[in-house]
């Protein structure tokens, strides 16, 4: 996994009126935290942030005076409306370190014809060392026929890469198409078709 190096400003000036002047200025504030540290407060370019959120699990690199540390995102905050960074929280790494993430789970290859995937999670819970974070893994489900199921302990990790969900937990299956429902015409007709059988049922002379 790459590491993207942000430039990072200490940041002594706090409240919401410190922070509106920060994006203003095309800016980000943030708070780096971890390993027993008093959080630190930092400032860090918008653009260069929004870009490099865009990897899952992305590893950055802070540099600037008086940082230079590794960080993963934990928590983005964005306006609602526009979408751009209004605030991220940083969790401070170190080399070797393993930490819990939550990476993507996607998928290849096309099911059995009569069947219909059922993919109930997007994302699964592992360990991983904080410079080796896997970007995802992918489930091959190419023939999978109904009623087959996916588990957690099924998923073949990338090596270094450790299982924290619930092994058990599904994560996708194979169900049958839903049965669609005739059309008004095709309904209307099939009613008018069984109820001209019954009336000529009906007129029917009985034998003597």
């Amino acid at each position: 996994m790459s590491e993207v190096r942000i430039a990072a400003e200490s940041r002594t000036v706090f409240g919401k009126g410190a922070a509106r002047k920060i994006r203003r200025a095309d800016k980000v504030p943030a708070v780096l935290y971890g390993h027993g540290i008093d959080p630190k407060h930092l400032t860090l370019p918008g653009h260069e942030v929004l870009l490099a959120l865009r990897t899952p699990n992305v590893l950055i690199h802070l540099k600037g005076e008086g940082v230079d540390e590794l960080a993963l995102p934990k928590g983005v905050q964005r306006d609602p409306i526009k979408g751009f960074v209004e605030h991220v929280d940083l969790l401070l790494v170190k080399l070797g370190e393993k930490v819990t993430v939550e990476i993507p789970v996607t998928t290849i290859g096309d099911v059995h014809s009569d069947g219909l995937l059922d993919q109930q999670l997007v994302q699964v819970a592992v360990e991983a060392e904080a410079t080796h974070i896997p970007t995802g893994v992918e489930v091959d489900v190419e023939g999978l026929e109904i009623g087959t199921a996916i588990t957690a302990a099924q998923l073949q990790l990338p090596q270094g890469t450790t299982l924290v969900a619930d092994p058990e937990t599904v994560i996708l299956q194979v169900i049958g198409k839903p049965v669609e429902a005739p059309e008004e015409g095709e309904e209307a007709a099939a009613v008018e078709a069984a109820e001209a059988a019954e009336g000529e049922t009906a007129e029917a002379p009985a034998a003597e």
